[in-house]
C-alpha cells in the first residue's frame, strides 16, 4: 500500500480546542507522515503529532515567534513533490500562483481559510485539509488524506 500523510492546518489549540478530536486518532496512528499546514498555536502539539509520525509543519498568521517554523516546505512524499505553505492568497489566480512559487510541486499543502479544498488539475494538486478543530462556516470540521507512490497522488478530504 502506498505511503499515508494525514493533513492538518488550523488546529488553533487551545483557543478553539484541548486537543485534536478523537475522530482524527485513528489515522494518525496509521500515517507513515503528518502535515500540519499551520497555525497550530500550542507547541507541545508538534510533540503529540510526533508520538504518531514524523511531522512537517510549516508555521502560520498565528503561530508563537519563538517558535521556529518554516513559512514553506518543499519534500518529496512517494515521489511527488510536495509543497507547503500556511497562506496561499486568495482563491482568485491561486493556481497560476501556487505554480509560479512551486514550480517543483505536484502538490502543494496550504490552509488559513479553514475552508476545505481539493483541486488536482494541470499537474498541479492543491488541498486544504480544512481545519479539524475549527470549522467556522464550514458544515463539518476536516482533515486530509494523501497518498502518493511513484510519483501518483490521491487526496481526499474527510468529515469528523
Amino acid at each position: 500500500m502506498s505511503p499515508l500523510a494525514v493533513v492538518i492546518a488550523d488546529t488553533h489549540i487551545p483557543r478553539r480546542a484541548r486537543a485534536l478530536p478523537e475522530g482524527l486518532v485513528g489515522y494518525l496512528q496509521r500515517a507513515d507522515l503528518i502535515l500540519h499546514a499551520g497555525d497550530l498555536m500550542e507547541p507541545t502539539l508538534l510533540d503529540d503529532l510526533t508520538a504518531y509520525a514524523p511531522a512537517r509543519v510549516v508555521g502560520g498568521n498565528l503561530d508563537p515567534l519563538d517558535v521556529d517554523l518554516p513559512e514553506t516546505l518543499l519534500f518529496e512524499f512517494g515521489g511527488a513533490g510536495v509543497a507547503m505553505v500556511h497562506d496561499s492568497g486568495p482563491r482568485k489566480g491561486r493556481r497560476s500562483r501556487m505554480k509560479r512559487r512551486f514550480p517543483d510541486a505536484r502538490v502543494v499543502v496550504f490552509g488559513h481559510s479553514h475552508i476545505p479544498w481539493l483541486d488536482d488539475e494541470d499537474g498541479l494538486l492543491l488541498l486544504n485539509p480544512g481545519s479539524p478543530t475549527d470549522r467556522r462556516r464550514q458544515p463539518h470540521h476536516t482533515f486530509a488524506l494523501l497518498r502518493a507512490e511513484g510519483g501518483e497522488v490521491k487526496a481526499e478530504i474527510l468529515a469528523l
